[in-house]
């Protein structure tokens, strides 16, 4: 039986390179830079497909930029589908405080936050974001399912999800991936804090979302994994 809730909502797509022991940051949190010019354009091309690109502040926190559309292929193809050069990017936070100096309000993309009632006065402070989303419930935290919905509403059909792994773990929670690009890079991080591509608090196996495997490619010393997500409950 498929728990997925039947909302109208885009389709969404977690784009993420991890360590072969599947950290997508070491214990610092430092920015994720391990991934190489193939996961790069592999990345690139990935969000070349979506309407819009979703990430909570602590990865823009950590990066202070956010991935622009540069291949001149790319941008034709959008060009002749008609959208527009760059997906709008969505920054998450509840609170609304976002540093406004981040080189991320410099860059040439569309600049969206999706925000709590109470987020939004700060939100609205900060010189640089186009639009400001509400989407709360009555303990001022993101309501992802009105969000969602949102997004569909304002045209997002297709949505990449880059991160972090709190973010992840939640829409996960709420039956709201639907599948994983994964990049598995070559190299151990270790630490019982570093983040992986689903933080939180975790799920039984029993209840655990499933994986179907759609494609592997390996390039160079790096393997990319497409999955597709299954909300099943296993019966014991």
């Amino acid at each position: 039986m498929n728990f997925q809730p039947l909302i109208n909502r885009p389709h969404t797509t977690v784009i993420l390179a991890m360590s072969a022991d599947g950290k997508i940051s070491d214990e610092g949190r430092s920015p994720a830079r391990f991934g190489s010019e193939q996961d790069k354009r592999h990345l690139e091309q990935q969000v070349a497909q979506m309407d819009g690109v979703l990430f909570g502040a602590g990865t823009l926190n950590a990066y202070q930029t956010t991935i622009r559309i540069t291949d001149p292929e790319l941008l034709e193809t959008r060009k002749q589908q008609g959208k527009p050069s760059q997906p709008i990017q969505i920054v998450v936070s509840g609170s609304g405080k976002i540093n406004p100096n981040f080189r991320f309000f410099q860059q040439p993309v569309p600049h969206w936050l999706l925000t709590t009632t109470r987020g939004q006065e700060l939100g609205e402070k900060t010189k640089g974001f186009e639009k400001i989303i509400i989407a709360d419930n009555n303990f001022n935290e993101i309501d992802w399912i009105i969000a969602f919905e949102q997004f569909q509403k304002l045209g997002l059909k297709r949505l990449g999800i880059l991160g972090g792994g709190q973010l992840i773990f939640t829409l996960l929670k709420q039956n709201l991936i639907d599948e994983f690009w994964l990049t598995i890079c070559p190299l151990i991080l270790a630490g019982k804090n570093s983040p992986t591509p689903a933080d939180g608090d975790g799920f039984l196996s029993s209840v655990a979302p499933r994986l179907q495997l759609l494609e592997v490619k390996t390039l160079g010393q790096e393997v990319f994994l497409h999955y597709q997500v299954s909300y099943t409950t296993l019966q014991e």
